[in-house]
Parts: structure tokens; C-alpha cells; sequence
């Protein structure tokens, strides 16, 4: 199947294009003896013409019969490629950038490839109840490996110290897997799922 890139897209998000859309799908969610449990996802990565994706994941319990149930969670944040930015650069605070991207073309962003080929990334989300992630990891063609560098806790949050993520495209479908690290228990599987593209 072949990435459309849209004609719009900001040079240094063209590594991510794969990713742009919304996508739906199931799969399963559970974590040392907590029981495994069903649950739809659906996944959307927009881009505004500033250089990170948008991102927002809304998921759903299922019950045994695959029907939905009820809500289960939503997390939304932002992923862009991990360099250091410079004066023409979003930010801090509501500062716009420059009207012309700091990474003006296809070469400029060649220029950031990492040792081993790929792009390196970095992507924060945060979630109901407290908790926030910083993630960096890498891009490299149609997969993403992502582990936590920092998670920020609310005073009253569950206990929840790291994780890492994955993120590929198979045969069109994007399939994720999150392990994580909670409740003073080490590094273990915890969810998975597998999309299709819709819309």
C-alpha cells in the first residue's frame, strides 16, 4: 500500500506521513494479575502546518461478544522529530514561529538522520488522572520504537514509573504494543492492538 504524502505537510513531518489519519480497531489490554480485557480504539495523527502531529487515541471496553460497553480511557499529545530548536521555532509559551519553516525542505531534514538510519522522536502525552509522559525513541521507515525519558505524577496519581511503545505498518494496518511499569512492578506487556485505516 502505497504513504500518500499530502502536498501541505510540513517537511519535517514527512517521515511520520504514514501515520496521518484516523484509525480504528481492537485489541487487548491487561497488566501482571490484572485480567486481560477487549477493547476498541480509535486513533487519530492530524497535522495543523507546524511541525508535530497531533495525536488522540479515545478507546472503549468490549464485552464478551465484542460490543462496546463503555468508555475506557482517552490520551492525546504530540509527536515531531527530536532536534533542538532554534529562534524561528514555536514557543515557549504561545510565541509563534516563523512564517517560513525552520526546516525549509527534503534536505534539511535528511541532515537530522540518526546513526542507524532513521529519525530520532520525541513524543509527550498525557492522560486522565494525573499523568504525563515524555517519550524519545526513533523513526525509521514504517516503525516507531518509543521509551519513556521522564513520567510526571499528580500527587494523588496511581504509581506508574515507565514504558516503552511500538508502533508499525503492516500490510496497511497499523499494529501497536505498550509495555509499562506500574504498581512497583517491573517492565511487562500491557496492551496491544491492531488498526485499520478509515475515513
Amino acid at each position: 500500500m502505497p504513504i500518500e504524502i499530502p502536498s501541505d505537510l510540513t517537511p519535517e513531518l514527512v517521515p511520520f506521513a504514514w501515520l496521518l489519519g484516523a484509525w480504528e480497531g481492537d485489541g487487548f489490554m491487561g497488566y501482571g494479575e490484572v485480567e486481560q480485557r477487549p477493547f476498541r480504539q480509535r486513533v487519530t495523527f492530524e497535522q495543523n502546518g507546524l511541525p508535530f502531529l497531533e495525536y488522540r487515541a479515545e478507546t472503549t471496553l468490549l464485552d464478551e461478544e465484542g460490543q462496546p460497553m463503555r468508555p475506557a480511557t482517552v490520551e492525546q499529545g504530540f509527536w515531531q522529530l527530536d532536534r533542538t530548536l532554534e529562534d524561528g521555532d514555536v514557543g515557549p509559551g504561545m510565541l509563534p514561529p516563523d512564517l517560513v519553516p525552520v526546516l525549509k525542505g527534503a534536505e534539511d531534514v535528511e541532515r537530522l538522520r540518526n546513526g542507524d538510519g532513521g529519525f530520532d522522536v520525541l513524543v509527550t502525552l498525557t492522560h486522565p488522572g494525573g499523568i504525563a509522559e515524555l517519550y524519545v525513541g526513533q523513526i525509521k521507515g514504517p516503525r516507531i520504537d518509543l521509551a519513556t525519558d521522564a513520567v510526571v505524577r499528580a500527587r494523588g496519581a496511581k504509581e506508574y514509573s515507565s514504558s516503552t511503545r511500538m508502533y508499525g505498518l503492516v500490510h496497511g494496518d497499523l499494529f501497536w504494543a505498550w509495555d509499562m511499569a506500574a504498581f512497583g512492578e517491573p517492565l511487562a506487556t500491557h496492551a496491544s492492538a491492531q488498526l485499520k485505516k478509515i475515513g
